[in-house]
């Protein structure tokens, strides 16, 4: 009997509690390794059989519970765009775009016999370029706005700038517009700027790509081409400020009147640009990373045409190579797929053609899907979770002896005004304006993108929304907003093994209420404890406390940056310190939940299990992941989030968590007691 199995075995027998058996125990035996005992590896020990035996598909870069649960997101996404297909509906209603989009997207033939003539017009309009003006003009039309201010990549390749519409820093009942950099075309600017070995090869295979999809449209010298995109996106990238920095919102609190940008971004011809991003009558921005964009504008004047034109060229066949000839399709997943992520295998085009349909008419499928898919009861119950979580965290910051009154009381009245949404939005999307046709993809993409722009740039001028959703229901994901106070939980994430309404509350706690108590505690992370309860950027704090939160956030950045992802690649605990904040002080909300929830009764003990085990485990098995090495790598270097593997190990700071498992000094992830980070 290992250590773990005969610790349980005593739990069992010596515990007060009965082997009551009332609802399964929602945790899958089956993936333990029990060769692992909990305090020397808690993940391995979760979930080392699953991954043990489980395989990466080979149309994916990795794979995990996220995956499990998306696939049935995806599944019932295929439902709705088969029955738009078979419906009558009429002209310009939501299901014909639906079926007509992916009819599109689908029509293999077509798309080969239109070859690249879908971008003739844009090729025409980038050779009519004729001076920084024109530019400039071009640059402005080509501008879209998205949803993600932090993620430089989401912003769609050919942007030189982004632009993310919400509420301002410091008047949060005023909407306008916000200016972030872009212009790359791989996923960050240490793909450029790094020497490392694995950055040298990711970016021979972009040249490799980009000279492809030259030669592939049919211009001259596509080596030399390439060069001068590569070159031009190098200096973009030296031009860009590095993620850590992007997170700092107190940087990025940058207002600009229109007619600053000539003055401090010298290089582009605003007069010329604003017009075109359709902002020519807006006077208020507010930019993000200043000292970026003042970069960026200064290449438009120093750096040749020609080098701009190929990079526009470029960048207006890699937007759509999915909806181009085969040869564009297998080029593009020759590098995003396998050089970046290291996939061998594109994944169908089917699977392809329903992100596609969810990605242009998201809220047109998500009506649907909720009608279908997600019952009053499951919101109801979910309702009553969050607030049980709500109430936990608020009792936790009311008894921080730490705390002093002024700042627990801000920190309370952020809580009690938290807006949460839950399955899908108040309003939907309006696509009524967006023309559809089953034998144009390219053209549909095109105005999809921009009717979103639209919508977005709608709202400058209009009262703040503090509802409005940034997800769609079908999304396998969860949102905390913290300019507008509030959290978006997708109907789609509330499944097994997230939620499952038959099984033990413990195992619910462990894994929806911890993705809860996460989002909750967004609010009060390094980004979100910036921002008061109405969304204004507001230090809010005595200075005292401010100094006791930030040194528990570098205890946490210290206990992260020592994991290690891949040999000499180690995780950024600045980068990723706002979600590992999240998923220390959401569990410890949501096993304070769980316990509220007993209402003083005892945990039944399930399959020789304690309800804390349950629910540690259920947490530790949501994280349940394999990655490929360069997707791995990717995760470490562009994204904010820890790998899975290591945000499983957060149990380490919770006390509950070495009583459960009786973890003690030797064991490999023992923390001290003064040693364990408790941020909230």
């Amino acid at each position: 009997m290992t250590r773990t199995a005969l610790f349980l075995a005593t739990t069992l027998l010596a515990g007060t509690a009965v082997d009551a058996q009332v609802k399964p125990a929602g945790v899958d035996p089956t993936a333990i390794d029990r060769t692992v005992k909990p305090g020397d590896d808690f993940e391995q020990y979760a979930n080392g059989a699953w991954r043990a035996r489980t395989e990466i598909p080979a149309d994916r870069s990795s794979v995990g519970i996220f995956l499990t649960v998306s696939k049935i997101a995806e599944d019932r996404s295929a439902a709705i765009v088969a029955d738009a297909a078979r419906a009558q509906d009429r002209p310009g209603g939501d299901q014909r775009r639906i079926a007509d989009y992916y009819a599109a997207y689908m029509d293999g033939a077509g798309i080969e016999a239109r070859g690249i003539a879908p971008l003739r017009p844009a090729f025409a309009a980038i050779d009519g370029v004729r001076d920084r003006t024109a530019l400039s003009r071009m640059l402005g039309a080509n501008t879209r706005v998205d949803v993600d201010p932090l993620n430089a990549t989401d912003f769609k390749t050919g942007n030189l700038f982004g632009l993310f519409v919400t509420q301002a820093f410091d008047q949060p009942t005023k909407t306008v517009p916000y200016v972030l950099q872009g212009g790359l075309g791989m996923p960050d600017r240490d793909y450029y700027l790094s020497d490392t070995a694995a950055m040298k090869e990711v970016r021979d295979a972009y040249r490799t790509y980009v000279t492809t999809l030259f030669r592939l449209a049919g211009f001259d010298r596509p080596e030399a081409r390439a060069g001068r995109v590569l070159d031009l996106e190098t200096k973009i990238a030296r031009a860009q400020v590095d993620l850590v920095t992007s997170q700092d919102a107190h940087k990025a609190d940058n207002p600009w009147k229109a007619a600053d940008f000539a003055t401090r971004a010298p290089g582009i011809d605003w007069a010329a640009f604003w017009p075109a991003a359709r902002l020519g009558r807006q006077q208020d921005f507010i930019v993000w990373q200043p000292g970026a964009i003042t970069g960026l504008s200064a290449l438009v004047a120093s750096e040749p045409l020609d080098a701009w034109q190929d990079w526009l060229r470029f960048h207006r066949i890699d937007a759509v190579t999915a909806v181009l000839p085969r040869a564009f399709d297998e080029a593009s997943f020759a590098f995003h797929g396998k050089a970046l992520s290291g996939t061998p295998q594109q994944r169908p085009r089917d699977k392809r053609g329903l992100d596609a349909v969810n990605g242009a008419l998201g809220d047109a499928i998500g009506r649907i899907y909720v009608q279908r898919y997600f019952p009053a009861s499951s919101k109801a119950d979910i309702q009553q979770m969050v607030e049980g979580m709500l109430k936990a965290f608020d009792t936790r910051v009311a008894g921080l002896a730490w705390m002093k009154p002024a700042t627990k009381a801000e920190a309370r009245r952020k809580i009690e005004t938290m807006i949460v949404g839950i399955g899908y939005p108040d309003r939907w999307a309006d696509y009524g304006a967006l023309s559809i046709r089953a034998d144009d993809p390219v053209g549909n993409a095109e105005r999809a993108e921009l009717a979103n722009t639209e919508r977005q740039l709608a709202k400058i001028g209009r009262p703040v929304d503090r509802r409005e959703w940034w997800l769609t229901p079908q999304t396998v994901n969860a949102l905390n907003l913290p300019m507008q106070n509030a959290l978006n939980f997708p109907a789609a994430i509330l499944e097994a093994p997230f939620y499952d309404p038959k099984r033990d509350a413990a195992a619910n706690y462990g894994a929806i209420g911890a993705v809860i108590g996460h989002e909750i505690s967004h609010g009060f992370d390094n980004l979100g404890a910036d921002f008061d309860a109405a969304g204004r950027l507001r230090n809010w704090w005595t200075a005292q406390d401010l100094a006791r939160f930030e040194a528990q956030g570098q205890a946490l950045v210290a206990q992260y940056d020592a994991y290690e992802a891949l040999p000499g690649l180690h995780v950024n605990g600045k980068q990723t310190l706002g979600e590992n904040i999240a998923d220390v002080a959401g569990l410890t909300a949501a096993l304070d939940a769980y316990h509220a929830s007993l209402g003083g009764k005892p945990a039944p003990v399930i399959g020789g299990m304690t309800g804390d085990q349950r629910l540690f485990l259920s947490f530790a098995q949501t994280w349940a992941s394999k990655f490929r090495d360069r997707a791995l790598r990717a995760r470490v270097q562009g994204d904010v989030h820890a790998p899975a593997r290591f945000r499983a190990q957060t149990v380490r700071n919770l006390d509950g968590w070495y009583a459960a498992f009786g973890v003690k000094p030797g064991d490999a992830l023992y923390l001290a007691p003064d040693k364990r980070v408790q941020v909230w």
